[in-house]
């Protein structure tokens, strides 16, 4: 059997999932799709239920604030739509002033409509920029762009990064966490 769905008091719906990439349980939670167990070979749906119930009280707290985030995304659906124009117009600006300000250089910059991702750098320092930033407030807007103006000479999120980051923006992890109460719908 490679999946099954079983229901948990005070949770509702959990499906347990073969996975053939996980090597340990693991329990996630996503907008509109639920909680999910991933439940590796050699481990039987029944322990998989047993480790879901173990883990009730942070499910709850976590399915909370998910709520929020599936409301926070309907309401996104429904406002209007960004001029795309204007969008890569003020972005690029953007970018372009931080990077006088800091001392950065990228090599070019795209603004695109992301499904997944606010922003990006590639190996060759290209910087994307997803047009839904327009939605964020100022503040988030220049934490994504600094992020990635940081990769553009550190390519990963080791401690030197956050480090480096810091110099740029203040608190950069606990603008990191306000991000995450915003969803990309």
């Amino acid at each position: 059997m490679k999946s099954k769905k079983v229901q948990i008091s005070g949770v509702g719906e959990v499906l347990l999932e073969r996975s053939r990439r996980a090597k340990h349980m693991s329990l996630s939670i996503r907008p509109f799709r639920g909680v999910r167990v991933a439940v590796p070979r050699g481990v039987s749906f029944a322990e998989a239920e047993k480790f879901l119930h173990s883990k009730t009280g942070w499910i709850k707290k976590h399915l909370e604030k998910m709520a929020s985030v599936e409301k926070q995304a309907e309401v996104l659906k429904k406002s209007k739509p960004i001029d795309k124009v204007a969008a890569q117009k003020y972005l690029t600006e953007r970018l372009d002033e931080l990077c006088k300000q800091n001392g950065f250089k990228y090599n070019r910059v795209f603004v695109k409509n992301q499904k997944t991702r606010w922003g990006s750098c590639s190996n060759k320092n290209n910087i994307n920029l997803n047009v839904n930033l327009m939605r964020l407030p100022g503040e988030l807007i220049d934490y994504i762009i600094l992020h990635e103006l940081v990769h553009t000479q550190i390519k990963d999120h080791s401690n030197r990064f956050w480090e480096e980051l810091n110099k740029f923006v203040k608190d950069p992890k606990g603008l990191d966490k306000k991000l995450r109460q915003y969803t990309l719908g």
